[in-house]
């Protein structure tokens, strides 16, 4: 047990490069379903450059990193049996399903936009960014506070969270609407 710690904090660092990656991949799928619609060359060279970036985003950082966290956190959990026994485990578990359904779905769209199907709109993507957001508040909450009154509480946090968000998202929008330059 005198290296828990080393194996816990493997498993934090990958969780946290793993998000990093859910985070900028999304951005990174807005600017290309921007540069899609915009004239040529400037289509071609932006386009280029951005599956680039996505690809090796994407199978550098996000794949090795989810890969990792999620071995480290089968180790944690072979180590410390008792927590599957304990209710907010169970709920953390339904939230990392969310998570690999999350990631599975970023790399269909990551695999449409490598091929040039544009199948939803940036702003589709600005949203769905959010995702990932989501479902760290939740994880974050419920394996800090662990009991069942406090991450109800955290989970009503996460609504009021989403409602901010997207009060934030239209507001950005008509932000936008006024200066695309924004």
């Amino acid at each position: 047990m005198e290296y828990y710690n080393y194996i816990k904090s493997l498993h934090l660092i990958f969780v946290i490069t793993w998000f990093a990656g859910l985070f900028y991949i999304p951005r990174l799928f807005v600017y290309q379903i921007e540069a899609f619609h915009k004239p040529s060359p400037e289509k071609e060279i932006l386009g280029k450059q951005l599956k680039l970036m996505a690809k090796r985003l994407w199978f550098i950082i996000t794949w090795p990193s989810a890969i990792l966290a999620t071995l480290f956190a089968i180790w944690l959990m072979i180590l410390m049996p008792s927590w599957f026994q304990q209710g907010w485990m169970h709920v953390k578990l339904a939230f990392v399903v969310l998570l690999f359904i999350y990631h599975y779905k970023t790399h269909i769209y990551y695999k449409q936009l490598q091929n040039d199907e544009v199948k939803v709109t940036s702003n589709f993507m600005r949203i769905w960014n959010e995702g990932a957001t989501f479902i760290l508040f939740a994880v974050v909450f419920l394996v800090i506070l662990k009991s069942t009154i406090n991450w109800i509480f955290g989970v009503i946090g996460i609504v009021v969270l989403g409602v901010l968000i997207m009060l934030g998202f239209k507001l950005y929008k008509r932000i936008r609407e006024k200066n695309p330059d924004a």
